[in-house]
């Protein structure tokens, strides 16, 4: 019975993901309806506290993947309850990313569940918790491009409808930089167990530089320009406008002064 109670507690939604759940709702709704006096203040919360609710689902996803593929120590260690704390250092793992996202409009891959790997049989499997992170941004993107490519934006506000552009960038960034085959990304995770010994071991001391490796070249301008035009192409083919993504942007950085036509009727 004891044993039962503590399962059913290890899976209990945390009250912390449920309160940015909450938020979520309710800046969406004011987002929506214009009920706050200040719309940019609105867009700043719906699109942080969502933002954050992807980054708990994300590490959600790759937890409840290792649960079914063998390793039943999830559970314990707090990463089935979707509270964003448990995602290893909070600093890392929710206030980086939010920095990363009010600077530069980047969707960085946060948080991490440490896994036991060797509690897992079969290479797939471990390719498959690796992908199943970056997957769950990839149907984010899906749902908050969804109005845009089904046509479906007749009466949605326009200061709602850029929220979500803006995040749908965001969760489409996170996806092609967790895909990244690089060491420390989820990417790298997918391909690992197909390497030989001798490579993964080569490879192994560069893991934790990874992220900053692949940061330090998107301070390359022609990276960068790359790399944002790749997020465009995608954005476009979904449906989401340019001027959509930067009233977003611009609706989110409320503290600067909003272009004017962004923040006209539409």
């Amino acid at each position: 019975m004891t044993t039962a109670l503590s399962r059913r507690s290890e899976r209990r939604i945390s009250p912390v993901f449920a309160g940015l759940l909450a938020v979520t709702a309710v800046t969406g709704w004011a987002t929506w309806t214009g009920f706050a006096e200040q719309a940019g203040l609105a867009v700043f919360l719906f699109v942080t506290a969502a933002w954050i609710v992807s980054l708990c689902l994300h590490e959600y996803a790759h937890a409840r993947t290792a649960l079914h593929s063998g390793d039943i120590s999830v559970g314990a260690k707090g990463y089935l309850t979707l509270n964003p704390l448990k995602y290893t250092h909070a600093l890392l793992s929710i206030v980086l990313p939010v920095i990363f996202v009010i600077m530069g409009g980047i969707g960085l891959p946060g948080g991490a569940v440490f896994i036991e790997r060797d509690r897992i049989r079969g290479r797939w499997r471990h390719s498959l918790i690796s992908a199943a992170g970056p997957l769950t941004n990839v149907l984010f993107a899906v749902v908050c491009t969804a109005p845009f490519w089904l046509d479906a934006l007749d009466g949605v506000p326009a200061d709602f409808r850029f929220a979500l552009a803006f995040l749908a960038l965001l969760q489409v960034t996170a996806a092609i930089l967790n895909f990244l085959p690089v060491p420390g990304l989820d990417g790298y995770g997918v391909i690992e167990p197909w390497l030989s010994h001798d490579v993964k071991r080569q490879v192994e001391p560069f893991a934790p530089f990874g992220l900053l490796l692949v940061f330090a070249l998107l301070m390359l301008p022609a990276v960068n320009r790359e790399f944002f035009q790749l997020i465009h192409t995608v954005l476009d083919s979904l449906g989401v406008s340019g001027p959509d993504r930067y009233c977003g942007e611009d609706l989110y950085r409320f503290w600067q002064d909003t272009a004017e036509y962004c923040s006209a009727p539409s």
